[in-house]
């Protein structure tokens, strides 16, 4: 390079073997960014321990594959296993008072029956033999005093047996609401009892769902306290993308936006399908599932590119992305002359961008010729002669 100085200003012989030229077009644009990403599993299961407890056994080793309900590995405690005894034989106590209580209120209300009976035979008995003297009063065949005898005690006969048809329906309806309540408490007990016996089937840890084991924090001996992770199983014949994103996209990020990525020069397209709003170390993440079909050759853990879209496409004066928005911040560039032969620094403004091109708001139109390589050499020259 060599510099020429003129009151026009600095210019600079250039080598035009050195640099690159674009040319300004008018074409469909989607501003998206560039993220990386990896690829997991579509769900995992995280295997905590429900019960504290001494590892006894392990079936299953990390890495391998499982199937749900499948013993993957057996914890003991026995200060556990003594406290649901305690537990079951307090509750079956408890049952068989309740049970004991519902036979004596079987009892009594049998006896209310038995009594009712006997009540209601008395009146009978009283009815027939006032009827009985009456009709044999009226022709005279009994005495005043026998037949007033036999009403009286008619009479009194069927106000006893109302008084106590009344007392035996409010104690049958107590009887009833006892029943209820012991019935329910009951079937209640017997829940709790199938539920302290469940506790430890808690010490047996079994595969949920069936998968890969992809981590397992046991050994032999260990002990492990209520609420400790133990593992973790994958659904390992589906996957997602876990991406990372600059902060200054989230408020741009939604769920249902469109990313792409390529794998043996195919593009495979993913839907973003939920937004962590966590920021940490000035990034956020995103999860993103395969909307079609999913390469056949993506395995846990690899590293993908994605293009993530912020837009819709529409036609825009694009540009191609190049090294001279370093030096310029996309104020200016070198716009080629007609001829090709000079380039000469113009001021431009730059809007939306995406990973292969800018958007020109103002400064270029469609055809110009411009140089998009590095500046580093180039200094302040206004003017630049292509050799």
């Amino acid at each position: 390079y060599s510099a020429i100085t003129s009151g026009s200003g600095s210019s600079l012989n250039v080598d035009g073997s050195k640099i690159q030229i674009s040319v300004v077009e008018e074409a469909p644009f989607q501003e998206n960014i560039s993220v990386n990403g990896a690829i997991i599993p579509s769900r995992s299961i995280y295997l905590d321990a429900v019960e504290g407890g001494r590892v006894e056994r392990i079936n299953v080793d990390a890495g391998e594959n499982v199937s749900e309900g499948d013993v993957i590995l057996v914890l003991t405690n026995n200060n556990l296993q003594l406290d649901v005894m305690n537990r079951e034989a307090q509750i079956l106590e408890q049952i068989n008072t309740l049970r004991a209580t519902r036979i004596q209120l079987q009892q009594q209300r049998l006896t209310l029956r038995n009594d009712l009976l006997t009540n209601q035979t008395e009146l009978q008995r009283r009815k027939r033999e006032f009827e009985t003297n009456k009709s044999l009063y009226e022709r005279g065949l009994v005495a005043e005093h026998q037949y007033l005898e036999s009403e009286q005690l008619y009479s009194e006969a069927l106000s006893r047996s109302k008084l106590y048809s009344e007392q035996v329906a409010i104690d049958s309806l107590a009887i009833n609401a006892q029943f209820t309540h012991i019935d329910s408490s009951l079937e209640n007990m017997i829940k709790n009892l199938d539920l302290v016996g469940e506790i430890t089937d808690f010490l047996v840890v079994r595969a949920p769902i069936s998968g890969q084991l992809t981590s397992l924090d046991a050994e032999i001996g260990e002990t492990k306290v209520s609420g400790q992770r133990l593992g973790q199983i994958d659904i390992t014949d589906s996957y997602k993308v876990r991406a990372t994103v600059d902060e200054i996209y989230i408020s741009r990020v939604e769920v249902g936006q469109i990313g792409v990525f390529d794998v043996d020069g195919l593009d495979y397209e993913l839907s973003v399908t939920r937004i962590y709003p966590e920021v940490t170390d000035n990034r956020f993440q995103i999860d993103l599932d395969f909307t079609d079909q999913r390469p056949e050759t993506i395995r846990r853990g690899q590293s993908v590119r994605l293009r993530l879209a912020l837009s819709e496409v529409s036609n825009a004066l694009i540009l191609q992305r190049g090294a001279f928005f370093q030096q310029t911040g996309g104020r200016w560039i070198y716009v080629l002359s007609t001829d090709g032969d000079v380039a000469y620094k113009r001021e431009i403004r730059i809007g939306r961008q995406n990973s292969q091109y800018y958007t020109i708001e103002d400064g270029l139109q469609v055809g110009d010729k411009v140089i998009i390589s590095g500046y580093e050499t180039f200094g302040d020259a206004e003017q630049l002669n292509i050799n």
